[in-house]
């Protein structure tokens, strides 16, 4: 599906991260020679964990006060979306909490969108129609993801892939912005590929055994992820360069004509590969999975944060952003903007 977004402008993105951070040496099932092999193929040196009692909602809580805090007005936000796969609770949804926390008006709309690794990109489709139309003048779209809690330490495929991070995204009505150029799909034949099996209505809580069971030396119980590493690699590379096509060709660009690409943050192999078929250089692929991790559907804010220091106050840059996986879905965007405010807040 194309779609084009008008009149929408990104005023600032914040990002918060736990204060843990675990090296990928330190991970006990891993021989030296294993820690460097996966350190090598995925590029991730270390990755942040959330404490036990901090949800993915207070990292994203806390991105978002502090963005109120520095440039936005909290009476001014019309809508709250809050796209995660890390809710608070089965209900209530997790935006109306946030809607509370952060002081929102009552007449503010709030809804959640339970999404993964293409979140971000859809979310910003979903607000960005909503400001077009009229009907919003300021947004805020909060993304991220805990998944440090759905993985089990015995399964190696998963448990030193994926960090925690929370973002903030405040987005408002602009006559001056520059359209937006989205693609994006899905594809539910490849749902087994990522998939938490037990815990909601298909599988309900007592109904299974919590039993780790081994696949190929790797354990989990069904309350846990499962990856399907080769399957996700084929995926990335059969969907997302096509998708970053029709964007382009819907843009009138070519690939030439982009300054930076933002990756979701899968792995580095996937990332090296896809610059290699897409012919990007690398130096113009942004990354941030070296020192965060895999961080699911806030990859793609969190990786534009980390590169403030060397972005910060360019204008008109053109950028595609492209999130895919877990579904399997997949969403890219051509946009060409002025670089926003941006801050990289610890949780403490």
């Amino acid at each position: 599906m194309n779609t084009k977004i008008q009149h929408t402008k990104i005023d600032a993105i914040y990002a918060c991260v736990p204060e843990q951070e675990i090296l990928t040496t330190e991970y006990s099932l891993f021989s030296p020679d294993e820690a460097r092999l996966f350190t090598k193929n995925t590029g991730i040196h270390a990755r942040r964990v959330a404490a036990d009692h901090v949800t993915c909602s207070d990292l994203c809580y806390s991105a978002a006060s502090q963005l109120l805090s520095d440039i936005g007005d909290a009476s001014e936000i019309d809508l709250l979306v809050f796209v995660s796969q890390s809710p608070d609770y089965f209900l209530p949804a997790t935006s109306i909490i946030l809607q509370d926390r952060l002081g929102l008006r009552s007449d503010c709309m709030a809804f959640d969108i339970n999404l993964g690794c293409s979140g971000y990109i859809y979310g910003l489709q979903v607000v960005g129609q909503f400001i077009q139309s009229g009907a919003v003048r300021n947004a805020l779209l909060l993304v991220g993801d805990k998944s440090t809690i759905s993985t089990a330490y015995q399964d190696k495929s998963t448990f030193p892939l994926f960090g925690d991070a929370g973002t903030a995204t405040l987005l408002s009505f602009s006559d001056e912005s520059s359209p937006w150029f989205v693609n994006s799909g899905s594809d539910g034949s490849g749902k087994n590929a990522i998939i938490i099996e037990g815990g909601h209505s298909r599988n309900p809580y007592g109904t299974y055994t919590e039993e780790l069971i081994d696949f190929n030396g790797n354990k989990h119980s069904k309350s846990h992820l499962h990856l399907e590493g080769l399957e996700v690699f084929n995926f990335a590379l059969s969907r997302v360069p096509f998708s970053i096509q029709q964007a382009l060709s819907e843009a009138d660009k070519l690939i030439d004509d982009v300054d930076y690409v933002v990756f979701h943050q899968a792995n580095g192999l996937i990332t090296k590969s896809l610059s290699r078929k897409l012919n990007i250089p690398l130096n113009r692929c942004l990354t941030s999975i070296e020192q965060f991790g895999n961080t699911s559907s806030a990859s793609i804010p969190l990786t534009l944060v980390c590169h403030a220091a060397e972005l910060s106050g360019r204008k008109e840059m053109s950028l595609i952003l492209s999130g895919f996986g877990v579904g399997f879905s997949w969403a890219s965007m051509c946009m060409t903007t002025d670089f926003p405010k941006t801050k990289l807040i610890t949780h403490a």
